[in-house]
């Protein structure tokens, strides 16, 4: 599938006892927990499948800056089963596809299964961190931001990006994110990411960063592609105009949030080095 790419500019008695409810399904029977605006044509574009025109955009083409994302953009809207969403239930009961995970971080006992203590633990992390709906449920968007917390003070801690005398992009598959190094200095991020999905995975190993074009538009499903930074073929880091916490991947580029991919735009450089590795979750 060829894309055409150009550059534009963003314009009682005994009862019967009740069954426990059915542990969650994957992550693609989860719908957000809080209903609002969804821009399917935004959140999940299509990215560059073949290597873009390559081109030095002009100064005054460079000069503009992509539109911003509309207002809550990038709230933490958490996965949950449809009905906790309809139901709109104070605290899940359901065993969300992050369960063991989510209570091993809070240190809880780690069988599995959803219970009481659980929710109310899972309650408030996400409602210290804002994740809505704060109902409980060890879902994506929880754990992937357990995760992002577990990584700032040294994202690099188990040694899976090579340390470099240069800036190296470090591109965490399994866990989602991404950031930029100096010998041992982190001098951006960690931030979330979205990868690519079964099929179109973003490819790992070395790579540099080849083009950089602050303004690119893929024009076969007119999707913006904001600050986008080209390191193998057709992928690139650049921004979305929607959450990156969806159920199924990109189409091969690393997606970040809009403020995110304006500050990576300052930090990475033409042939800068970027390292990719591991496989993103369920892919």
């Amino acid at each position: 599938m060829a894309l055409v790419v150009a550059a534009v500019l963003p314009v009682g008695s005994a009862r019967a006892v009740e069954p426990p409810p059915p542990a969650a399904g994957p992550e693609a029977e989860l719908v957000p927990g809080v209903f609002g605006p969804y821009r399917p044509w935004q959140i999940d574009a299509p990215d560059q499948a073949l290597p873009p025109v390559v081109y030095e955009p002009s100064a005054a083409e460079d000069a503009v800056e992509p539109q911003d994302a509309a207002p809550g953009a990038y709230d933490l809207v958490e996965l949950v089963p449809l009905g906790d969403a309809v139901g709109k239930v104070a605290c899940s009961k359901r065993t969300g596809p992050y369960q063991r995970q989510v209570e091993r971080w809070l240190k809880l006992p780690v069988d599995g299964k959803q219970s009481a203590a659980d929710c109310r633990a899972i309650r408030a992390f996400q409602a210290d961190l804002k994740i809505k709906p704060a109902n409980g449920f060890a879902g994506p968007v929880t754990w992937a931001t357990m995760q992002l917390v577990g990584a700032r003070e040294n994202p690099n801690a188990a040694g899976k990006c090579p340390v470099r005398s240069y800036r190296v992009a470090c591109v965490d598959l399994n866990r989602q994110l991404t950031w930029v190094q100096k010998g041992r200095d982190v001098v951006f991020g960690p931030v979330p990411m979205r990868s690519g999905r079964p099929a179109h995975a973003t490819r790992t190993g070395w790579f540099k960063v080849y083009w950089k074009h602050k303004n690119h538009w893929s024009t076969l499903y007119n999707s913006p592609m904001p600050y986008a930074q080209f390191f193998s073929g057709g992928q690139a880091f650049h921004a979305v105009y929607g959450s990156i916490y969806t159920t199924v991947g990109s189409w091969g580029c690393v997606n970040l949030r809009l403020p995110d991919a304006r500050k990576l735009w300052g930090v990475l450089k033409k042939n800068d080095r970027v390292y990719v590795w591991g496989r993103r979750p369920g892919s």
